[in-house]
Formats: C-alpha cells, structure tokens, sequence
C-alpha cells in the first residue's frame, strides 16, 4: 500500500529496526512432506516388487514349465523376507470387492455352457456338498486340538479353508492336454463354492457371541442364496439389453468392466450373495453374448480381459507372498510347534477329505436324478486328479483376515494357520499334477490340437458349400467366387495335411512351417517400413496393416 509523501512509516516496538515485517500467510498442506515422500516411496517400492516378480516368475514359468502361481507365491514369499521392502498387509476387502469380482465374472463368462450344464450334478455336488463337509472336518479339527477355539469361530475357520483356487490345477490340465470334463468341473465348482464358503462364513460370524437358531439360520440361507440369483439373473438380462445397442468396441469393454461390480456390491449390501450374484450375471451374459455381441467388441473384449485377469491373478498370488511374512509374525497365543501341528492335521483333513469324497461319491451320485448319466466317463483316475487338484489361494487368506477381533487371541493363530494351509496346498499338490496325469495316461496334448483342425476342416467346407451356392445365385460374379474359393481350397489343403499326419507329429508343426510363415512376415514388415520412410504410405495405413501382421505372425503370443 503506497504512502502519501511525508507519511511516516509504521513501526513496531518489539520488531528490530521499528518496521513490521510482511505477514506470510502459510498455506496449509494436506500431509507433510515426509509422509507423503514415504509413502510414495512405499507404494513405488511396492509396485516395482510386484513386477518384478511376476516378470521373473513368467521367464521360469516358461522355462521350467510350471504354473505361475506357483512359481508367484514362492518368490513373493521370498521377496517378503528382502529387508528394503515394506510390509503389505493387504485389507480384506480390497481382495472380496477389488480382486475377486472381475476374477468371478470373466471365469463365468468364458465358461463352457454346454459342459458345465451337462457336468451340473458333480460341480454342485463339490461346490456345496464337499464345502459344507470340509467346513465341519476342519471346524472339529481345529475345536479338538486348539480347545480354546469356540464352535462358531471353528466354523468360520472351516469356512474360510474350503473355497479351493484352480488357477493352478487348471493351467496343469491345459498345458499337458487332460480331458476338459476334469477342467469343466474345477472351474464351475471355484466359482459356485466362494458363495457358499462366504455363506457359511457369514452365518458363522453371525454366531459368534450372539443367540443363534437354527430357523434364522435356514432364512439367512434362503436369502443369500435366492436373492443373489434372482439378482444376478435380473441384471444379465438388463445388461444384455444394454450392450446389444452399443457398437463401439471400446465402450463395450467400459459396460463389461462395471458389470462384476454392478453385480457384486449391490447384492452384497443388501444381505445376499455377491459371489452368485456376479458368477450368474456373468453365466447369463457369457452363453449369449455371440448373439449380441460385434465381431470386433468380441476380438477386443477377449484380450483386455484375459490381460486384465493375469495381472489380478499375478498380483493377488504376489501379494499373498509378500503378506505370509507380516502374519507369520504373529502366531497369536499358541507356540510356533503347536501351530505347526494343527497347521499339519488341518492341511491332511483339506486334502484327505477331499479325496475320499471325490473317490467316494460315486455310488452315491447316481442314486441322484440325472447324475448316472453325469457320471459315465468319470473313473477313478479322474476323480484321483479332480481331488487332487483342489489348492486354496488368496481367497481363503482374505475370508481368513475378514474374522472380526471380537474373536480375540486366537484370531492370530486362526490366520496364521489358513496361510500355511494354502502354501501347503499349493506347493504340495500343484507339482504332484503332470506326474500323475502321466502315469495315469490323462495327458493328450495332441488331441486339442487335431479336435482344432477338424473344427477348422468343417468350417472351411462350409464355407465353399456356401460360396458355391452364391456363385450359382449369381450373387457373386466367377471372378471374385474363384479367388475365395482358391484361399478356401488352400486353406483346406493345409488342414488336411495336418489332420493326415501322425498322431505323435500333430502336436508339432508342420516341418519347417513355423520358420517360412516368420520369414514371410518379416519380408512384409520390411517392405512397410520401407515405404513409410518414402513416404509412400502414412502412419495410419503403416500401423493398420502391422496390425494385421500380427495376427499372422506365428511368433505372436497366444493367450
């Protein structure tokens, strides 16, 4: 503010030199410096370890042709004990709404309808018969050996061990050719048995310290169950609807992600299954979605989502690594030797009853309706590898963290022991998998291959049935009829000698095939690169037919 001439100037006794100094107003900080740096710092660190992993994880996965949770969980749990890295104490509900939603709707969406109808009995059977079992066998298990432990949060325990993870077992049976059925039935029965897991869990946790009958516990079930159904079904028809308007590929993808999400949350707060909810969305939108969606959404849709779920399967198994460090810690009240023998007693009662129920159950599956029929194929060997392949992952240790502290000492040890149950399981069983499919002779990884090419042998002669009939309509003139049918006809040829091949031969190349199709991609590459310098072509045109390339690029990665 200008002073009028001769204005003395204001002065302060107490300031040196007389003269107030400016005011600064200090402009208040959200968090200080340091904490936001450290938590930066936290969370860089963090995700740098994650990637890490899972790139070093792929390239011995690959080399050592075993399974990436397996080899995720491992160096995760490893890289937990590396000193510069922080804790991670993942929340449980960043696993139960984060994680597990989109997991459940891609794995329902992707599913074999056909199959998984015609396989009903035994995947229902596993997923509410073999989870209830199990839930009871680890409850009195756990009751008898650590006395302390209440009945209901026995239960809950029980409950949160059941659920198994088949990423693992899966990725096994797939690589090595096992029959799908086996496949089928481990994927429909992890998607239906988180439901009745978190079902039990709930009621389970609904008990703990509260009057509990037997009457509200049937309606809780009613409700749980059905609503989450009936919403689930309700939303896939209105999502059907939806999509079937939009055309744009990108959009599409946005409506397909909001989805497990929509399905999800709303059913879970309002007191049903979130779980049934999503797997049934998923399930209705899945079985029709040829009929409603584009040919592009579909090509697009298939490779954001199966990017999507490697990186929320690697990440959730990496993280589980990394957070075995911060529980082992903390064993509760109970040493370190009597954890490690309930730690022991429970894994054999995961796996044990798992085993005698599915080499059991049998008999008794066909006194139920339809379920003769649903077991003709299923022998022995097969259900030796059904039962063998029941791992727990990172959904048990997130039910596990979800038991409330009113649960008081023992909750310590209860987490503790359902984090060694999974590295048991997982580390245990997942390796056993190609030596038994080969010894029991379940491994087929030519019959995927030469069931492929007579897929694409019938196709293609439909494709000429029809051709020739539009040449006949004269709806197409000779000369364009001629050119299609010559790339139908050579494509055909190729099937065919593929098809004529030995059988040991088929699930290999043709001889020098794989090396002549790269070479001619390359030429082709060159040759774009050589006319967009030139200036002949623009970036668009260049990046429109590399994009094409891609596709026949016999080196790109098949998902």
């Amino acid at each position: 503010m200008n002073r009028a001439p001769g204005t003395p100037a204001r002065t302060c006794g107490n300031v040196p030199g007389g003269v107030r100094p400016p005011v600064r107003r200090r402009v208040p900080r959200p968090f200080p410096d340091r904490y936001t740096s450290v938590a930066h710092d936290r969370i860089f660190t963090l995700f740098l370890a994650v990637a890490v992993v899972v790139l070093l994880a792929r390239a011995l996965a690959r080399r050592l042709r075993t399974p990436d949770a397996i080899l995720l969980v491992v160096l995760g749990v490893a890289a937990g004990f590396v000193p510069a890295l922080p804790a991670v104490v993942v929340p449980p509900d960043v696993v139960l709404l984060g994680f597990l939603p989109p997991l459940l709707y891609h794995a329902a969406f992707f599913s074999a309808p056909r199959e998984t109808r015609a396989d009903a009995v035994p995947i229902v059977a596993l997923a509410f018969g073999l989870t209830t079992v199990t839930t009871v066998a680890v409850a009195a298990t756990v009751h008898a050996l650590l006395p302390a432990v209440a009945w209901p949060v026995a239960l809950a325990f029980g409950a949160a061990v059941s659920p198994t993870d088949p990423v693992a077992a899966t990725a096994v049976l797939q690589r090595l050719g096992a029959p799908p059925r086996m496949v089928t039935i481990l994927e429909g029965e992890s998607l239906i048995n988180d439901g009745a897991a978190l079902t039990i869990f709930g009621l389970a946790v609904e008990a703990i310290g509260a009057d509990f009958t037997v009457a509200h516990g049937a309606g809780r079930v009613v409700q749980i169950v059905l609503g989450g159904v009936a919403y689930g079904l309700v939303l896939g028809i209105v999502i059907r609807r939806v999509r079937r308007w939009i055309t744009d590929p990108v959009s599409q993808i946005i409506v397909s992600l909001v989805t497990p999400y929509l399905a999800f949350v709303p059913a879970d707060r309002f007191g049903a299954s979130g779980v049934l909810a999503t797997v049934v969305a998923g399930f209705s939108i899945g079985t029709h979605g040829e009929g409603f969606l584009q040919p592009a959404s579909r090509l697009v849709g298939a490779t954001f989502w199966r990017i999507l779920t490697f990186l929320l399967e690697s990440a959730l198994f990496v993280l589980l690594g990394l957070e075995i460090r911060q529980i082992v810690r903390q064993p509760g009240g109970e040493t370190w030797a009597k954890v490690a023998v309930v730690a022991v007693a429970v894994s054999a009662v995961v796996i044990g009853v798992r085993l005698l129920w599915e080499l059991g159950n049998g008999p008794l599956a066909r006194t139920v309706p339809g379920g003769r029929r649903s077991q003709t194929g299923l022998g022995w060997r097969q259900r030796l590898v059904i039962g063998l392949g029941g791992m727990r992952g990172a959904i048990t240790l997130a039910i596990a963290l979800s038991l409330p502290d009113t649960v008081g000492d023992e909750r310590g040890t209860l987490v503790v022991l359902a984090a060694l149950v999974v590295l048991v399981t997982l580390l245990g069983q997942a390796p056993v998998l190609p030596v038994l499919l080969r010894r029991l002779g379940l491994a087929e990884p030519a019959r995927r291959r030469a069931e492929a090419m007579l897929a694409r042998k019938a196709g293609l002669q439909a494709a000429l049935a029809r051709l020739d009939e539009l040449a006949e309509d004269e709806d197409v003139d000779e000369q364009t009829a001629e050119a299609f049918r010559q790339m139908l006809e050579l494509r055909l040829e190729r099937v065919r000698y593929l098809l004529d091949r030995k059988d040991a031969d088929r699930d290999r190349p043709a001889p020098n095939s794989r090396r002549v199709r790269t070479e001619l991609v390359r030429a082709q590459r060159a040759k774009l690169r050589t006319l967009y310098r030139k200036g002949r072509i623009g970036a668009e045109t260049y990046r429109e037919i590399v994009r094409e390339l891609d596709f026949e690029d016999p080196t790109a990665i098949k998902g």
